[in-house]
């Protein structure tokens, strides 16, 4: 299988931590998406990232529909399979993935917009979803299970994704995640080279 991704993308951490933990083997190959390389939209046509390329040509994308492909075949690896657990894992997993989503828009603001048109309120709004969605991550941080999910996965990938973007902000304001992070990659050392790091 080939996976198209970025190498600090929060999203892919998770796709290749969850892959690593099912024991499948991916062709990896970086992207530059602004550039909209040829191969990447061939496999997604919205040229987003991490998009995969199943070993029969089918492309497969965004990261939790990857994921939940990886815990189909390999035999639910990667989310449990009781109502009550399969909930409270993928409620965690898209609360994670919207507190990407919206700490990203901001990012996107400075980094696209010229600065006479970055509109303030917008990055303020986003900044207070992100922060809602990280408060009940805090809130939240005893639901996650001695077994790996794809729920540990995502939050590993945000968290190294943080350190990266926002330096400083998960440890001076939500330091439990910030040391359920160090806790992670001390306790799954193969999962610690992949999450996203300077």
């Amino acid at each position: 299988m080939r996976l198209y991704y970025a190498a600090a993308s929060p999203f892919a951490a998770k796709v290749r931590m969850a892959a690593s933990h099912c024991g499948f083997e991916l062709d990896e190959v970086t992207v530059d998406t602004s550039a909209e390389p040829t191969d990447l939209l061939a496999a997604n046509p919205l040229g987003k990232i991490p998009s995969l390329v199943t070993d029969d040509g089918c492309p497969v994308f965004d990261s939790s529909v990857i994921c939940d492909l990886f815990d189909r075949m390999s035999g639910n690896q990667l989310v449990p399979q009781t109502l009550e657990a399969w909930r409270a894992v993928k409620t965690f997993e898209a609360t994670v993935d919207g507190v990407i989503d919206a700490l990203l828009l901001t990012v996107y603001e400075v980094r696209y917009r010229p600065e006479e048109k970055r509109y303030d309120g917008w990055v303020d709004k986003q900044t207070r979803k992100g922060e809602r969605g990280l408060m009940v991550l805090d809130q939240r941080l005893d639901e996650l299970t001695p077994e790996l999910t794809t729920a540990h996965f995502a939050l590993a990938g945000l968290l190294g994704w943080m350190n990266i973007r926002f330096p400083g902000k998960a440890a001076g304001e939500f330091p439990r995640l910030a040391a359920w992070l160090d806790d992670f990659c001390a306790a799954h050392p193969t999962m610690a080279g992949l999450v996203p790091h300077a």
